[in-house]
């Protein structure tokens, strides 16, 4: 069984506190786009997990989709698979590929197997995967708090834009990035900003981490300036970096990005 596992950005993010257990609070739209990972299960002797496409970090035998079956082989008697990842998703680009792919193999594997699971007790296996996983069970758009694994619905629909996404040569990692960052309570509210009319969105809708990632590396900052340069009503930085999305009012092309970036249009 296949299963595609989407990217997504963050329509503004507030880092409000470091928590006791060493998280942050945070609040932040989330919001899914067309960029994919594809993800297979296939019968097999052994449980493993191949991995394609592009470079992931890590060992294999760590990647975060094994976590999530043997997670569900806790619970429920599940024969062994291969999980065949391909990889498409930039990595350490505050897209969530990981976290999407682990959700995805939770769904895949409850559809596969008929575990039955409903979305909350999906949700709650992928919580214990990272902090954005659970997201993905649902995949739509949501207003995200605590750790960003609580939500609520969202009235927010950008179909009619054309988003465009730049993803620098920089590898951010997000531990690093949150070592550099200072939690405050933000002075208005996301929750109620991102209502505004989109062209309000970039005097009011922030993300926290720009601040520190655009000095540790610049060329993110760049490629911020150059997509309103190009005619964007809203850039932002998704997540902790190093990812740049743009939302424009038609269509475009940016070949002086595509140099030195690698480019995703309508997204």
């Amino acid at each position: 069984m296949l299963a595609f596992a989407n990217a997504k950005i963050n329509l503004g993010l507030n880092i409000t506190e470091k928590r006791p257990d060493n998280y942050h609070n945070l609040e932040t739209v989330f919001y899914p786009v067309k960029i994919y990972d594809v993800l297979e299960l296939l019968d097999a002797e052994e449980t493993s997990c191949a991995i394609k496409g592009i470079d992931v970090p890590g060992a294999v035998s760590d990647n975060i989709c094994l976590k999530a079956y043997r997670l569900l082989q806790e619970d429920f008697s599940l024969p062994a698979q291969q999980i065949v990842l391909l990889k498409n998703i930039p990595v350490g680009a505050g897209l969530g590929g990981g976290s999407s792919d682990a959700a995805f193999l939770i769904k895949l594997a409850n559809d596969k197997f008929k575990l039955g699971l409903s979305v909350s007790q999906m949700e709650d296996y992928a919580r214990k995967l990272g902090a954005d996983c659970a997201f993905f069970i649902q995949n739509k758009p949501l207003y995200a708090f605590e750790k960003g694994d609580q939500f609520k619905e969202l009235n927010i629909d950008l179909s009619k834009y054309y988003l465009v996404l730049v993803k620098p040569s920089v590898h951010v990692s997000t531990a690093d990035a949150y070592a550099l960052l200072k939690p405050a309570l933000p002075v208005e509210g996301l929750k109620e900003l991102i209502h505004l009319p989109l062209k309000d969105w970039k005097n009011h809708v922030k993300n926290d981490f720009e601040e520190a990632m655009f000095i540790k590396y610049p060329e993110i900052a760049i490629v911020k300036e150059q997509l309103y340069q190009a005619g964007a009503t809203f850039a932002l930085m998704s997540g902790s970096g190093s990812s740049v999305f743009a939302i424009f009012e038609h269509e475009v092309a940016l070949p002086e990005l595509e140099i030195k970036n690698r480019v995703f249009y309508n997204i």
